[in-house]
């Protein structure tokens, strides 16, 4: 794989991105794709490992090593062929995976060594979308069988395009005006245009899948009609701040505010909340906490201070705690704080104040670990116009779940037995089945779905095998 000996000589280069200063100007997506001679070289870098632990790093089991080489000898063509064997939408994980399979790569033990992965599947992907390599591929036959998916995120999406493959009827019901879920609605322009997801539903519903955007789905009844039912609608339910204060305004949940940026961005709808001028106080130090803090810089806020719960990580892997290959609890500057504004960590809040709206949030310096002991003295003020809540998810929505009579897991999470709910005919796939989680995951549980599907629906009265079974593989 790659060139004997190119991980000795080429070292790992850094994703290229638009300058900060720069970026915060505009909405366009910031990163940017490495020329072709630095990419073959980053490809080239691949080893021939005995165990290439990438595979196990990532969640679609990535053919990685051997895309690899083939970006080095520049057969791209033959590159996005074995992407998508594994991933439906590399575009969509190129851009917004976090790359556990960088962290699990060989030459990660040496930190900060591992092939660039993501850069290198990204540019794949781009490349297949400039020469048209990527084309609809509707099922040769149909199988007659109809499914209903409610959600149109990453899991929804694979699902649907998985099972319209193997010839069955998919209807994808969404609620929002556009498919795509959060990729559409709650991660910025910045990071993924929305042209891109745009042009793979377009693909999706060229398979055949029919998009019924704009339609809450609350009953059963809705339903009716389809062999199977597969539930994609993500864990949707933000985790609340119970202090005093909680009710003033200006206090709002990350995706209130991501939502209403995106349809500014997009000039479908002028946005409820606004950062503009405002001292900006986000709670919560992961992805969805840095997309907000990005889009107040870019709304031009007064300035943006991002706290956090936990105490600030180790600079570099700590290998007592997650030694290679595991992913490494480590601190990232994340892009957004490149960008300007303030990150604190082991800050636990105490209350906001202010007359009728939010003027004022207060915390106190904790321990940095569960249980988050106080620590006597530190109490402080700071001026906050505009609070976002951006502590996470808990799960599912719990009304359609209630009306099919779903049984739940001990965190809330629909309970699943090989993907099939506890009501026959009814599966599940995502973060509604397994939690909030990755991108990848949300993948890879769209196409594991769509196999138990095919397979179910294969079956007839007695639980034998009347069709192919496992065609969405």
């Amino acid at each position: 794989m790659g060139e004997l000996g190119a991980f000795k000589r080429i070292g790992r280069a850094d994703t290229p991105e638009r300058a900060p200063a720069e970026r915060v100007g505009d909405h366009r997506e910031f990163v940017r794709i490495l020329p072709l001679v630095e990419l073959r070289e980053q490809g080239a870098r691949c080893m021939e490992c005995g165990v290439p632990f990438c595979h196990s790093g990532c969640p679609l089991g990535n053919l990685i090593p051997d895309w690899n080489d083939l970006v080095y000898r520049d057969r791209f063509h033959e590159a996005i062929e074995q992407l998508h064997r594994t991933n439906n939408f590399p575009e969509f994980t190129g851009r917004l995976c976090p790359a556990p399979c960088e962290a699990a790569c060989v030459l990660e033990i040496d930190e900060g060594n591992a092939v660039a992965i993501k850069q290198i599947e990204l540019a794949i992907s781009a490349r297949a979308w400039e020469e048209g390599w990527i084309e609809p591929q509707p099922a040769a036959e149909r199988t007659g069988r109809s499914v209903a998916i409610v959600g149109s995120g990453p899991a929804g999406l694979a699902c649907a395009q998985q099972l319209a493959r193997a010839g069955h009827a998919v209807t994808v019901f969404e609620r929002d005006e556009a498919a795509g879920g959060l990729l559409r609605f709650g991660v910025p322009d910045f990071k993924i245009e929305k042209e891109v997801v745009e042009r793979r539903v377009a693909q999706l519903a060229e398979e055949g899948v029919v998009f019924r955007l704009g339609i809450e789905v609350d009953d059963e009844e809705q339903l009716g009609g389809f062999d199977a039912v597969v539930l994609a609608t993500g864990a949707r339910v933000p985790r609340d701040l119970p202090v005093p204060g909680r009710e003033l305004a200006g206090v709002h949940f990350a995706m209130e505010y991501l939502y209403g940026r995106n349809r500014a961005v997009a000039n479908t709808a002028e946005p409820a909340v606004t950062a503009a001028g405002k001292h900006v106080v986000v709670i919560g130090g992961g992805d969805t906490g840095a997309d907000c803090v990005a889009s107040a810089h870019r709304e031009g806020a007064a300035s943006v201070t991002q706290i956090e719960l936990l105490g600030e990580p180790p600079a570099h892997r700590p290998d007592e705690l997650t030694p290679w290959p595991l992913w490494p609890v480590k601190y990232r500057r994340s892009y957004a704080i490149k960008e300007g504004g303030e990150q604190l960590f082991a800050l636990s809040t105490t209350g906001l104040s202010g007359d009728g709206r939010v003027e004022q949030i207060n915390w106190v310096a904790n321990s940095g670990s569960p249980p988050f002991e106080p620590l006597a003295g530190s109490e402080e003020s700071h001026p906050a116009d505009l609070v976002l809540l951006a502590m996470g998810f808990l799960g599912p929505e719990t009304p359609l779940l209630d009306e099919l009579g779903l049984e739940r897991d001990a965190r809330g999470n629909v309970s699943t037995s090989g993907y099939q709910t506890s009501r026959p005919g009814v599966f599940a796939a995502g973060d509604a089945r397994r939690g909030q989680s990755l991108i990848v995951w949300a993948i890879d549980e769209g196409r594991r779905c769509a196999t138990a599907v095919d397979s179910w629906l294969a079956l007839d009265a007695h639980g034998r095998v009347t069709g192919a079974g496992s065609r969405a593989a």
